[in-house]
């Protein structure tokens, strides 16, 4: 990627200039997702850096006030994250400055992103869709020692190395498209359990340490009771602890898990999403239960 270092934009009287966030310092990268509210760690964006591509805005002394990144899954799906403005500049196109440049990398491309309340009127305008509301469940996790989900006792262990390419191809038909690349970061990052029913992996959930704490995710499974089983492992092993899980799931067995296991509601997003070269193709599958991040999916 080429960073448009040249180019500059008037904003609200302050000159910018736009860079590649790869040149980015990270400790004002943390610093302005901690101005928005989003607690994320350095660690945290240096993993979104090395999986994705995008811009930052900088001002005259090369003070860091936006940013826009987007995630490459092959060459005709990409999701878009990580779209910040200081708030003094968030009524003053800056947001659609950087998303300006972000879509034209991702020309042709589908594309899928997560947005907040405030951002919703900008991805409209760009011609993003709503698809469906995304749940931040998060809290203290606690064991819920009373919640029966079936009666078959599923086999569920740690995953190992050997299982990374079940994993792949689970989450790519929950998702819709292969992350490879990205699952195979998370997964070397992330402790992992699976469910296996006659020698196969049917469900899986990976938990990493992530903002506050540790996120679950991404969790896939074909039911809500095998979902239940693969995060329980996760929430017993995290107990007292702050722990994390992004659902596109409002009711049923598996919200009502995470309810008594501690993990409530905060906030929502929107799922939104904008048509590239064709229309994806959907094949029945297992379930995305749990998202990798907002900005990843």
């Amino acid at each position: 990627m080429d960073s448009p270092t040249s180019e500059s934009k008037v904003i609200d009287s302050f000159e910018m200039r736009i860079a590649g966030i790869e040149s980015a310092d990270l400790e004002q990268l943390h610093a302005l997702s901690v101005s928005v509210g989003w607690p994320l760690r350095a660690e945290d964006l240096q993993l979104l850096r090395e999986v994705g591509r995008g811009y930052v805005a900088l001002d005259e002394i090369g003070r860091l006030t936006g940013s826009a990144m987007w995630f490459p899954h092959g060459d005709d799906f990409a999701t878009i994250g990580m779209v910040i403005t200081s708030p003094r500049l968030q009524t003053n196109g800056a947001g659609r400055w950087l998303m300006d440049h972000v879509l034209s990398d991702c020309r042709g491309r589908d594309l899928r992103l997560n947005a907040t309340r405030a951002s919703r009127r900008l991805y409209h305008s760009l011609g993003f869709e709503p698809i469906r509301t995304i749940y931040q469940c998060q809290g203290i996790a606690r064991r819920s020692t009373d919640f029966v989900t079936a009666t078959e006792q599923p086999i569920v262990r740690r995953l190992e190395g050997e299982d990374l390419a079940a994993v792949i191809e689970l989450d790519a038909g929950a998702f819709g498209v292969s992350r490879a690349a990205l699952i195979g970061k998370l997964f070397a990052q992330s402790i992992g359990y699976g469910l296996v029913r006659g020698g196969r992996l049917c469900a899986f959930a990976l938990c990493r340490p992530f903002g506050r704490g540790h996120v679950i995710g991404p969790v896939v499974a074909d039911t809500d009771a095998d979902a239940v089983a693969v995060i329980r492992q996760h929430v017993s092993a995290h107990e007292n602890q702050f722990l994390r899980l992004d659902t596109p799931v409002e009711t049923g067995t598996f919200a009502t898990f995470l309810s008594q296991s501690g993990l409530t509601v905060f906030d929502t997003v929107l799922a939104m999403s904008r048509r590239g070269k064709c229309a994806a193709v959907v094949v029945p599958g297992p379930n995305l239960y749990g998202l990798a991040s907002h900005a990843l999916g």
